[in-house]
């Protein structure tokens, strides 16, 4: 049980660090004009379908009913498509670092849902760590109260519940699926729901206005590759042997990642701020794995 767990604490940390590589690919892909949601529409589109392929080499357990479809709604739309607009909305009306800062109090809504739902105790492990980790990811991120707007707020912490949300309900949905059901399940109804609010024409018109359609179709696979397909199994395979509360706190290693992917790859400055908040981070990824010990 105690490799199980470690191994499991393993794949929630690597599912962090591929999310935390998104940057570089939205990026990329913002340069031919696609705005955020169109980025999330292609995203969750080709995940799905790759989703959908790997599904039959992974298949174990119960196949989904029509009565499993509010779960799998709740996993696609209120979670994987409803955290992402919301954090995209706080983006657009208030500074990165706050909307950053409020899409990491999931690991705070994770523990508590957790506690309502899984009956799980809250320690004093589990919440030093939770300490560590949020003021990690403050630090990393440089708070910045510019333009904070009540919308923005509560869109920031929509975003925060709708990221904590996946842990609860896939915990939930792994006991009857496979790793693989849910995670195609989930981006199934995610892409669906993306489709409605991508503006799908105008996404299509830059599609044929690409001056390298092939080079654009693999960068967007890619991205499908590296920001969804490998962390989403990966942190989903983990929650089997891996308390909810746990994988949300381990999982943010993603900002820690992000700040030293802009760091190494697009030569953003480094401050004593940001070190010690990468150091907070990983100490709670360590206190997290030695609390058996």
């Amino acid at each position: 049980m105690k490799n199980k767990t470690g191994a499991a604490a393993f794949l929630v940390i690597l599912a962090g660090v591929f999310w935390g590589s998104m940057g570089i690919f939205v990026r990329a892909l913002g340069k031919y004009g696609f705005s955020p949601v169109q980025i999330v529409c292609i995203r969750v589109t080709l995940a799905a379908l790759l989703f959908c392929a790997i599904l039959p080499a992974g298949r174990s357990g119960a196949r989904p009913a029509l009565r499993d479809l509010p779960l799998f709604l709740g996993l696609g739309l209120g979670s994987i498509l409803f955290f992402t607009v919301c954090y995209f909305y706080s983006i657009s009306v208030m500074s990165l670092s706050a909307a950053a800062i409020l899409l990491y109090t999931s690991p705070v809504w994770i523990m508590l849902m957790s506690v309502a739902f899984f009956r799980e105790k809250i320690t004093a492990v589990n919440l030093i760590s939770l300490a560590l980790a949020f003021g990690g990811c403050a630090l990393v991120s440089g708070f910045s109260g510019k333009g904070l707007t009540a919308a923005g707020i509560l869109a920031g912490l929509g975003s925060g519940i709708g990221y904590g949300l996946y842990s609860i309900l896939g915990t939930v949905a792994l006991r009857r699926f496979s790793p693989y059901a849910v995670t195609a399940g989930a981006f199934l109804t995610a892409a669906a729901g993306s489709w409605v609010i991508c503006r799908p024409g105008e996404m299509l018109s830059k599609f044929a206005a690409a001056p390298s359609l092939p080079q654009l179709f693999g960068l967007c696979v890619l991205t499908a590759i590296v920001t969804a397909v490998i962390p989403f199994l990966s942190y989903t395979l983990g929650l089997r042997n891996l308390e909810a509360s746990r994988a949300g706190i381990l999982a943010t290693v993603e900002p820690m990642t992000a700040a030293v992917v802009g760091i190494l790859v697009f030569s953003e400055p480094v401050t004593a701020l940001s070190a010690l908040g990468i150091a907070l981070i990983l100490s709670a990824v360590v206190l997290l794995n030695m609390k058996k010990g």
